[in-house]
């Protein structure tokens, strides 16, 4: 119920505050252009709340938290006093019309770039993109364990995100990603990661999984949660103990113990179990030992360990922080990046290499608000710049309805020199509204299907 509650709040919170901003930047600016603005309202429906300035502008907060509007003076919608019709939005130059229906979209790029410059100054603790465990193509392509991803194909890696969304990408297109990796002594190296022998139909949301790719921080710690009686670890390590290295070996988690176990054994002979208690460095000597889970299984070694069963969170290890002049430019750069990242997947997906499971609905934009929020405030300001962008670019698609379909009106009247016939614009309006439900649809059957799964 917490997650229900919080995840509608914070929902409300992302769009009350991207709305606003958008429908700012067009009051701004019609403002300016001598448009008299009659509402500027965040919501839908009744009122909740509203005020007049000395404009006759009504500034309101209505019911419905689903988007807002500003509704200006136009003699299409109802009749205009012949005082008024120099205020009139249909009386404007149509470059005029087109600034104040184009800044909308640009207030959202604006405060993407103002939202991540925050998050630049604050610092987003995240994580590096360090390999916890390799298996399958992978492993076969030469990756190990510990190694920390630099650049994927000539591009910057800085955490496990950023190299996930490039291997996404890279998967989607069929080609093979040349990653520049250190390993864990420290050296560099430079792989291949065969990301075009993936089976047709693979799953386009765990690419990672897919290639044999598992981060680092995803891996539970090697820390002991309890020992099984009549073992060699019973009275040797205790609760709480973190096993760090393992004859000589470095363990980072604790799904390396059992396959080092397992080579201990087959060696023959005890090992130094180098363990962290409380700060004191230890190291034990055990042997493992023959053993065959409820008298039927397969016999394995072992020394007898379980993990905690409540995993200890991972250490972030790749702050993102910059001061605050510097997070100016980086805040640019980060825009331009999630911008084109978000453009060449909408291309894809239009035609038909990504799949369209990638679209989200409100469901899942409530969740991830709420699971940002909870990561803290530079998270949630990152969340805010994902979805101030997202809508800045989804509102400049040339769909009647939306913005991008009005600036294709007047770009077409720039063009012919006059502007479309009504009958014109309320067929491409019919066209905008059934575009537009079944994005709405198919966004809402993706957060079901998440739901349900």
């Amino acid at each position: 119920m917490n997650d229900l509650l919080g995840s509608v709040w914070w929902m409300i919170v992302a769009i009350g505050v991207l709305v606003t901003f958008h429908e700012f930047g067009h009051y701004w600016v019609a403002r300016r252009c001598g448009v008299k603005v009659l509402r500027f309202s965040v919501g839908f429906g009744r009122p909740l709340w509203s005020r007049r300035n000395r404009h006759g502008t009504e500034f309101a907060i209505a019911a419905i938290p689903l988007g807002g509007y500003v509704k200006m003076l136009d003699e299409r919608e109802g009749d205009v006093a012949t005082s008024e019709l120099s205020g009139a939005f249909n009386r404007k130059p149509v470059l005029q019309r087109i600034a104040i229906v184009a800044a909308g979209p640009i207030a959202n790029l604006l405060l993407c770039v103002a939202l991540l410059w925050g998050m630049f100054v604050i610092g987003r603790p995240d994580y590096s993109a360090t390999l916890g465990q390799v298996d399958g193509m992978a492993a076969s392509a030469g990756f190990q364990v510990g190694d920390r991803f630099e650049s994927i194909d000539g591009r910057p890696v800085r955490t496990w995100m950023d190299a996930l969304q490039i291997l996404t990408t890279a998967a989607i297109d069929g080609h093979d990603a040349e990653v520049a990796v250190v390993d864990a002594a420290g050296q560099p190296h430079s792989r291949v990661l065969p990301l075009s022998r993936l089976a047709d139909g693979f799953n386009q949301e765990s690419v990672g999984r897919e290639a044999g790719l598992a981060w680092q921080h995803q891996m539970a710690p090697a820390v002991v949660g309890k020992t099984v009686p009549g073992l060699p670890a019973d009275g040797v390590l205790l609760a709480g103990d973190h096993i760090t290295a393992i004859d000589g070996n470095r363990i980072r988690s604790f799904s390396e113990i059992g396959p080092r176990i397992q080579a201990l054994g087959e060696r023959g002979g005890s090992a130094m179990i180098e363990v962290d208690r409380q700060g004191e460095r230890l190291a034990l000597e055990l042997q493992p030992v023959r053993r065959r889970d409820n008298g039927d299984g397969p016999e394995y070694w072992a020394l007898g360990l379980a993990p905690p069963e409540t995993a200890m969170p991972a250490v972030h290890d790749a702050v993102q922080r910059f001061g605050p002049v510097a997070a100016i430019p980086a805040a640019f750069r980060e825009t331009g990046r999630m911008a084109a990242d978000a453009l060449g997947m909408m291309r894809r997906m239009l035609t038909g290499h990504a799949s369209v499971k990638n679209i989200s609905g409100p469901v899942t934009i409530a969740q991830v608000a709420n699971a940002t929020a909870k990561r803290g405030v530079a998270w949630f300001l990152f969340f805010l710049a994902l979805v101030s962008l997202s809508l800045a670019i989804i509102n400049l698609l040339p769909i009647p309805v939306l913005d991008g379909g009005h600036l294709l009106y007047y770009l077409i009247e720039l063009v012919k020199g006059s502007p479309l016939s009504e009958r014109s614009m309320v067929a491409g309006q019919y066209v905008g509204l059934a575009l537009l439900a079944g994005l709405m649809g198919l966004a809402f059957y993706n957060d079901i299907l998440r739901l349900v799964s």
